[in-house]
Formats: C-alpha cells, structure tokens, sequence
C-alpha cells in the first residue's frame, strides 16, 4: 500500500507563504494566538467550508479542517474511516527526525481509532475520528517540527525536545481567549452536522465557565463539583443566570481546544450535551490546559 500524494487543495498549502494563503483564500475571519508559536488563521465563513490555517514566521505550518466542503484530498470530512484503512497506510507509531533528535511517538489502541495519522510526503494529517459513527469529524495537518511542539501522543526521543517559546501572561490568556472560540465555532459546525440547532454565545455563562475552568487549574483537580464554589447549578445561581436546563462538558490536558471537542464527541455523557437540541446557548471558558463548556436554556 503507497503513501498517499500531496494533491491540490489545503494539504498543498502547508509550507507556502502567508501571501500565498491570502491570495488563495482572502483574508481570515479572524486571527486567534496558539500555545505552539504559530497563529491560527480562522476562516470561518459557514460551517461547511470552517478551516483554520496556523503560520509561523510567514509560513504555514499547520492546518485544520472541519469543513464538510472543504478539499482536503485525499482526505474528506465524513469519510469512513474503514476506507481510509483500505486504501493508505495507517501508522501506529511516528518516527520524526529533525536537526535537534529523534523523537518517536506511539499511538495506543485507543488514539489508533480515534486520531490515527497518516504521512503524505513530509507532512502528517492527525485523523479525528468520530467513534460512533466511524466516520472523520476533522483533520489536523502539521509539518514533523510542529508534530514535535505539541506532542499528541506518548513521546520517547533522542537529542534535545524543541519547546514553544515560554507564554507570557498576556499572550496565556490570548490563548485561553482563542480555544474557547474555536471550541464554540466548533461546537456550532457539529451540532449543524448532525441537524441540531445553533447555540449562541453567552458571555455570562462563559464567565462561569471560565472561573471553573480556573479554578480546576489553580487548584490541581477534575470534577464538575468545586469544593469551593458547588456544582453547575451553583455556580450559575452565583452569576445570577436562570434557566430552564443546563448542562457543562469539562476537559483537561489535551493539546488544546480542538482536541477536547473531539474528545467530547466520542465520550457518550459529552456528546448528549454537545448534541443537546434543547439547549440555545453556551459559555466556554479555558484556563491553562482546562476546559468547561456551559449549556442552557435561559429564562
């Protein structure tokens, strides 16, 4: 079975030039800050053409494609992941070399399933798999220095480990401001998906989101209960939020946003409420390598 070829569309994009990005694309709906020294390029222009394209010193480095409309051949959103299978190798453990080591990453059975990778040329599209259905949610492409950086999977190297530039705590909560966007244009690209509707932002209920989220941090624990502050319906009693029904989706130290919606998707309890057509809105707040979503249905 051969390595799949770089084809036209966003795969060919990685390593061009930001000006090379502009000219295909336009200019991005937004740009959001990244832990891993590139900046994300949102282009976010409905939920069947949402990408995201990372650049980092003029030059693309990664990308992520949630789009169903969007080429990323050989690859597209929606694909069984049994096809890709059958028709590409697969890889159960990366081997990267760059000019600082070796590093060699081993997926365990469990990532195998759900974020498999597969090499085209010099570039490694990470597969977000969608358990149950067996289909592809989302695609992450990344160049072998930014597979390094973020270290998705249990690491062993030789050499010396290339980190992200240290964050100061301006550009931390840019961060933190960034994955939460992304988680909730995320969230609104899957509930459409699957014919569930759109939630709109709730910036108080955000707030609440991130407070718990910070906490957790501060704090060096995971649980919806805060033995300082309760649970959910504690804590947006606090914020002085009513509501009908509500719901919170927590994550912890995945590489970011991105993968924690993913994660969300293929856990039974998360799912129901990221599909939860009874809920309007949503707050999503991040701190650190902490996650919280909150669902309601305000008064």
């Amino acid at each position: 079975m051969k390595e799949p070829k770089i084809q036209n569309g966003i795969i060919a994009m990685i390593g061009k030039t930001e000006q090379e990005v502009k000219k295909k694309f336009g200019a991005p709906t937004r740009k959001d800050a990244s832990a891993y020294d590139y900046e994300w390029w949102i282009y976010n222009r409905g939920a069947g053409t949402y990408f995201q394209i990372g650049i980092m010193a003029g030059r693309v480095v990664t990308a992520l494609i949630c789009g169903e409309h969007v080429n990323v051949k050989p690859f597209y959103i929606g694909q069984p992941l049994q096809e890709v299978f059958k028709t590409m190798p697969v890889l159960s453990n990366v081997e990267i070399k760059l000019s600082t080591g070796t590093y060699r990453f081993e997926l365990s059975e469990q990532d195998y399933a759900s974020r498999p990778i597969v090499k085209i040329g010099s570039i490694y599209a990470q597969l977000y798999v969608d358990r149950f259905t067996g289909k592809i949610s989302s695609i992450r492409l990344m160049t072998g220095e930014t597979f390094v950086k973020m270290r998705p999977y249990e690491l062993v190297y030789r050499g010396s480990l290339p980190n992200p530039a240290p964050l100061s705590a301006k550009k931390q909560r840019e961060v933190e401001l960034a994955n939460a966007r992304q988680i909730f244009d995320m969230t609104n690209i899957i509930r459409q998906r699957y014919h569930v509707n759109p939630v709109r932002w709730n910036e108080k209920a955000a707030n609440v989101a991130y407070l718990h989220s910070k906490d957790m941090w501060d704090h060096h624990f995971f649980s919806h209960e805060s033995p300082r502050y309760g649970g959910l319906q504690d804590r947006l009693a606090a914020a002085n939020i009513k509501f009908h029904i509500a719901g919170e989706n927590i994550a912890a130290h995945q590489v970011d946003g991105i993968e924690a919606v993913e994660g969300w998707l293929n856990s039974k309890n998360h799912r129901e409420a990221l599909l939860n057509g009874q809920f309007t809105d949503l707050g999503v707040g991040v701190s650190g390598d902490y996650y919280t979503q909150d669902f309601l249905r305000p008064w």
